[in-house]
C-alpha cells in the first residue's frame, strides 16, 4: 500500500483498571486522531486497473471502515449501519463492486481482483490502514485483502463469515432465486429470501431489490478462480466473526473451522433472531460490536453481552 504509517494507528486495548462507564466510553466511540482520510460523500471515481474504475463514497469523519457486501448486493445495504457509526466518530468507505453502482470493469479472474479494488480506493481516500467489514460474499473479498495487503488492514469483521461449512439442505436454490430480480416474481422470491437470508418473523421484503445480475455472475468467477486457502486465514489481521444463529448459508461450523485454523487471532459473537441478511435484522446490536471491536474490545464476553442487550424481536 503506497502510504505511511504514524505512531497513532496503533489500537491501543481498553484498561481493565477503568471504571465501567469510561471503558464504554472509549470502547464506544472512535479515536479521531489517528485517521487521516479525506471525505467523498458525493463519491469519486478511482483507476484501479486496465479497464477498471472504482466508484467510491464516504458517511461520516473519523476512523475509517471499509466495507464490503454480500453476493449480487451493493454498497448501499451499509448505508443505515454507517449513519449509526458516524455519530460516534466512524468513517464509512463504501466502494461499489464491480457490476453495481457506478464501478465499471471487466469480470475478475479472482477474488484478489476484487480485493485490489477496494485497496485502490482505500488508498486514493486514506493515509493509513483501515478496519474492515465482510459481509457474507464480501468476507472473502476482505480476507483476500487482509492476505494480500496487510498493510491495508487493521482489523477484519465478517458478518454471516462463511467458506468451509457447507449451506444447509434447504438453502438449495434460494439465492438464486432470490437474486433473480426482475426475472421472476416477487411472491416466489420472497419465500426464497426468508429461507436463505431472514430468521422467522423478519421481513425479507426489504431485499427485493439492491441485487444486480452482473455482480453475481462475476463475483462467481471470481470464486472459481481464487482457491479457499488462499483467502480463508485472513493473514495475520485478528478478526471477529459474527455469527448468525439461524443463518443456513453461512452455518455455525464455519466458526469452529475458523477457530481451528487461527485460533488466537479469532474473536466470535453469536447474533441472535438473525440470518444471514443480518444488517436490516439487528442493525442495532451490529453497530454496537462494530464500534467496540474497532474501538479495541477483545473480551469476547464484554461483546456477547453487549449485542444480546439489543437484539431485536
Amino acid at each position: 500500500m503506497a502510504c505511511r504509517r504514524w505512531a497513532l494507528c496503533a489500537l491501543f486495548p481498553l484498561s481493565l483498571a477503568a471504571t465501567q462507564a469510561m471503558a464504554a466510553d472509549r470502547a464506544g466511540r472512535a479515536d479521531r486522531a489517528d485517521t487521516r482520510c479525506r471525505p467523498a460523500p458525493a463519491g469519486i471515481d478511482v483507476d484501479a486497473a486496465t479497464d477498471v474504475r472504482v466508484h467510491v463514497r464516504t458517511i461520516g469523519a473519523g476512523r475509517p471502515i471499509l466495507f464490503i457486501p454480500s453476493l449480487a448486493r451493493g454498497a448501499s445495504d451499509f448505508d443505515d449501519i454507517a449513519q449509526r457509526l458516524a455519530t460516534q466518530g466512524y468513517m464509512a468507505i463504501l466502494p461499489d463492486p464491480r457490476g453495481t453502482g457506478a464501478t465499471t470493469g471487466p469480470a475478475p479472474g479472482s477474488l484478489f481482483d476484487l480485493a485490489h479494488d477496494a485497496q485502490v480506493a482505500v488508498e486514493a481516500l486514506c493515509d493509513g490502514p483501515v478496519d474492515v467489514v465482510g459481509h457474507a460474499f464480501g468476507n472473502r473479498v476482505a480476507r483476500a485483502l487482509a492476505a494480500s495487503s496487510p498493510a491495508t488492514v487493521r482489523a477484519v469483521v465478517l458478518l454471516a463469515g462463511g467458506g468451509k461449512a457447507k449451506p444447509l439442505p434447504q438453502v438449495g436454490d434460494s439465492i438464486a432465486v432470490s437474486a433473480a430480480q426482475g426475472a421472476l416474481p416477487d411472491d416466489q422470491r420472497l419465500g426464497a429470501l426468508q429461507t436463505a437470508f431472514f430468521a422467522p418473523g423478519h421481513d425479507p421484503s426489504v431485499w427485493l431489490t439492491g441485487w444486480y445480475a452482473k455482480a453475481k455472475t462475476y463475483q462467481g468467477l471470481a470464486m472459481q478462480g481464487s482457491t479457499i486457502d488462499q483467502w480463508w486465514s485472513g493473514g495475520n489481521a485478528p478478526i471477529l466473526l459474527v455469527q448468525a444463529d439461524a443463518d443456513p448459508v453461512a452455518p455455525a461450523g464455519n466458526v469452529e473451522e475458523l477457530r481451528k485454523d487461527i485460533g488466537a487471532r479469532l474473536r466470535t459473537v453469536t447474533l441472535r433472531q438473525a440470518s444471514h441478511a443480518i444488517l436490516p435484522e439487528q442493525p442495532d446490536a451490529v453497530t454496537f460490536l462494530l464500534a467496540r471491536y474497532f474501538a479495541g474490545e477483545r473480551d469476547e464476553a464484554q461483546l456477547q453481552r453487549g449485542a444480546d442487550a439489543l437484539i431485536r424481536p
